[in-house]
Formats: C-alpha cells, structure tokens, sequence
C-alpha cells in the first residue's frame, strides 16, 4: 500500500479560525466509503526525554497512533509485539520502541518486558521495531511508538493531530486517493481548495524531496572536501619545496655520482605520497573514532571501501602537488646544486 500523507497546519478556513485536523477528522474520512483509500492513520507526536533504571535520552520523538500504523507503513516490530485496537481504546500504558533506543536504554539485556519512564510516566515495551536506515538528522530507531490516546491524554492533548496517513490501496491509486482525500477533507472542515487547511502529498513526492536534499547536501559536503584537498595538496608543495631547498647539497652530490634524473624525481614524488598517506591514516584514525559516537541523534557508518579509497586519494594528492618540487630538484645540475652550498 502507498502512502498519502496529511499534514494538519491549522490554517484559517472560511470562518476565520484555525481549523483542525482530529482524530474523529481520520475516523470521519475512513468511514466516507472512498473507493481508493484503504485506511486512514492518525499520528501525534511529541518529544519528551526517556528513561530506564539505569540512564536516559532527551529529545526522543514520540509517536501516537493506532495499531494498523504498522501495517500501512514500513514500520514494523522485529521483536516481540506491538499494541492492538483494545490498547489504543483503554490508553494502555505500553510502548515499542527503536532497536537503537532500546540498546542505549538497556546495554545489558532485553528490553522487551521492561518499563521505561517517558517524561514521568511509566510504560511497559512491549516490542522493538526492525531497523530502519536514517534519513537525514532523525534517526529513526531511537523513536517510541504508543497508542494514540496514551500519547494524547499525558502529552500532546486531544486537539489536533499532527499528520493523517492515508493508505491507497495499490500504487496504481494513489494519485486517485490523494483526490478523493483532499475533496472529502474540504467537506469535514468546511474549506474550499482555496483556503485548504492542510497540506497532501504523495510518500513518492516525498522522497523525491528528500532524495533532492540529501544529493544537495552530498554535493555541498564534495565541495568542502575539495577545497580541504587543495589546501591540504598546497601545504605538500610548500613543504616539498622547503625540502628541496635544504637538501640542495644532498641532491647536487647523488647527481655528481651518477643519479637520474627519474630517479631524484622517484625519490621526491614517494616522498611526498609516504607524507600525504600518513595524513590520510591519521585521518582515518580520527573518522573510526568519531563513527563510535552519536551525532545529533544519527550514528555515522564507515562503509568498508571508503578507508582504501580515502587512502588512495591521500597517495593521489602527494604525487599530484609534489610533481613540482620533485621535477624542480631533478632538474639541478650537479655543478650549481653543489655551488650554493
């Protein structure tokens, strides 16, 4: 099933107040008989800070919804069980929570059974979901999953929600069910197409946007790195030409007894690659350490080329700015370099 996400703004409608989008809003179009919207999912969310006995987390985001959010999405629980209908009437006290979340939150053990402590209020986990791949700054296995009216009684209240999931009931409707959704939501809340108080769009369009940012942000990151690369590959010309320059003896006397002019120049070039490869394992050094640590809620991953290629590139720039200072030493003559002495 294909996604058709409902964000709810709040925007004015033709009455001049905010008009919001609830939970009986989703109740409302997902009895409408829509022939191509198979479920409607309400979502709230929040952010509270989560506790077990032992340590905590702030900022962890905290979604409340119903039990078909895991089959209409690509959430699912690996380990254990999520919560039913029955859970989200009653307010039930039970959470499933994010592998990542579950391992910083219980290093030891299992969390499944476990109580953790959301902002003082206590829940029972009752599963752990499948990991997922980040997208962005929000890692999406340190979130919590909660029945709709836990979250809305003790957090977020039972105004309006913060999105409708609507699920198409194949790929082929989905621009179908975005229509219907959208005409059928103008009717709830009293709104024209021109003061629509929502907003609705396609997961594809979605990811098309975010497809978008991410290749922004890969070309911006390239752009920082190759301004490093330049900087980095002029210090190794000035530092190669400073060595030239004080082994000018050395250079005019191995000319004197019978080097090459490749061979000088071999010996420089190495030189400058054995200099730039060290700075490249310090750098890889320094890039294993960091992945260990959680940055803004994302965990960095070394993919197991990236180490042989950083160090290629380190061994690429060495030759490619100590070309200079390589062919400026080979091409002394022995009788000059041996004279500034």
């Amino acid at each position: 099933m294909n996604l058709v996400p409902c964000s709810a703004l709040g925007r004015p409608g033709r009455s001049g107040a905010a008009t919001p989008i609830t939970v009986q809003t989703g109740t409302a179009l997902a009895n409408a008989g829509l022939g191509h919207v198979s479920s409607v999912v309400p979502e709230a969310t929040t952010t509270q800070t989560v506790s077990s006995t032992t340590t905590s987390e702030s900022s962890i985001d905290i979604i409340g919804t119903t039990a078909k959010y895991f089959q209409v999405t690509t959430t699912k629980v690996a380990e254990g069980n999520g919560f039913t209908d029955a859970d989200v009437t009653s307010g039930a006290r039970v959470a499933v929570i994010g592998s990542t979340l579950a391992a910083e939150l219980f290093p030891t053990g299992t969390a499944l059974g476990k109580q953790i402590t959301v902002a003082g209020s206590p829940f029972t986990v009752s599963g752990i979901l499948n990991e997922q791949t980040s997208t962005g700054f929000i890692d999406p296995n340190s979130e919590i999953i909660a029945p709709i009216t836990r979250v809305q009684e003790s957090y977020s209240g039972y105004g309006a929600v913060s999105d409708l999931l609507i699920a198409a009931k194949s790929s082929a409707d989905v621009d179908a069910a975005q229509a219907e959704a959208t005409i059928e939501l103008n009717q709830l809340l009293g709104a024209t197409a021109a003061d629509e108080p929502f907003t609705i769009g396609s997961a594809s369009s979605l990811l098309q946007t975010r497809a978008a940012s991410a290749q922004s942000f890969t070309v911006l990151l390239g752009v920082v790195a190759a301004i490093s690369l330049l900087v980095g590959g002029i210090g190794v010309t000035n530092v190669m030409l400073v060595t030239v320059t004080e082994r000018t003896r050395e250079i005019g006397i191995r000319k004197a007894l019978g080097a090459t002019r490749m061979a000088i120049l071999g010996q420089f070039l190495i030189e400058a690659a054995i200099l730039t490869l060290i700075g490249g394992i310090l750098g890889v050094i320094l890039a294993v350490i960091g992945a260990q640590f959680t940055i803004e809620g994302t965990r960095p991953v070394i993919l197991g080329f990236s180490i042989p290629l950083a160090l290629g590139v380190s061994i690429a720039i060495g030759v490619f700015f100590g070309v200079y200072p390589a062919a400026r030493a080979a091409g002394m003559r022995p009788l000059q370099a041996l004279r500034s002495i």
